[in-house]
């Protein structure tokens, strides 16, 4: 279980385009949702929050001080500047310590394989992440892969290999690869540096040029020119 961290809150007033106002006083716009709770619109500091946000995720409970009030919450639903990407606005979801919940848990890679390091071998991961079921307390923080034992190209560790702890159902298709070493890429040939193909092409040019100027048998264009070679023959 991750270490819980606490986040301050304060109730917001300000809707629409006028939130704008907010984010340039260091304030960023949030909403707090939840089964037994009516959804609310609240601010919180932003650096504080950034801060919180690369501790907690959106895997590791929160502890929301909001009115007098703690709310215990998951960080859900970033949204981003698209070009600063920076967060610009966020929902806080509040959850019921004695009921199960949904998560999406990141995978971390961790050892080496035989495969790779002596083999040559590429390591593919096609899944990032993993989607769990369990207390709000017992979410993991992340779920490592452990790929020593990849001792031969072709080997694959799938969702249905990973190891979590028996508080935590995992509820991904346990068929779903997470990790495959795959067979050493060829070597490309490298393509003609344009210095060679230029050259190529104008040594094509100069050939061609020579078979166009070669001199070429006259032939008669009439019948008369016909008669004229056959009286002097």
């Amino acid at each position: 279980m991750a270490q819980k961290i606490t986040l301050q809150a304060v109730t917001r007033a300000v809707l629409g385009k006028k939130v704008k106002r907010l984010r340039k006083e260091g304030q960023l716009p949030a909403n707090i949702y939840g089964k037994k709770i009516k959804s609310q619109s609240i601010t919180v500091n932003y650096l504080e929050f950034t801060q919180t946000f690369d501790q907690a995720g959106e895997t590791s409970l929160i502890d929301l001080a909001l009115d007098k009030t703690t709310h215990p919450v998951l960080i859900t639903n970033v949204q981003v500047d698209p070009v600063t990407d920076n967060p610009i606005h966020v929902d806080f979801r509040q959850v019921d310590l004695t009921e199960k919940v949904t998560a999406n848990i990141p995978l971390v890679i961790t050892g080496e394989s035989p495969a790779v390091k002596d083999l040559g071998g590429v390591l593919e991961t096609p899944l990032s992440e993993v989607e769990v079921e369990a207390l709000p307390t017992d979410l993991p923080e992340n779920i490592q892969i452990d790929i020593s034992s990849l001792k031969k190209i072709g080997l694959t560790l799938t969702v249905g290999d990973l190891k979590v702890s028996s508080k935590v159902e995992i509820k991904s298709d346990p068929a779903t690869p997470v990790v495959v070493i795959s067979e050493p890429r060829a070597e490309e040939e490298p393509e003609p540096a344009p210095e060679a193909e230029e050259a190529a092409e104008a040594e094509e040019g100069t050939e061609a040029d020579k078979k166009d100027d070669s001199p070429e048998e006259a032939k008669p264009d009439s019948q008369e020119d016909s008669k004229a070679e056959a009286k002097k023959e």
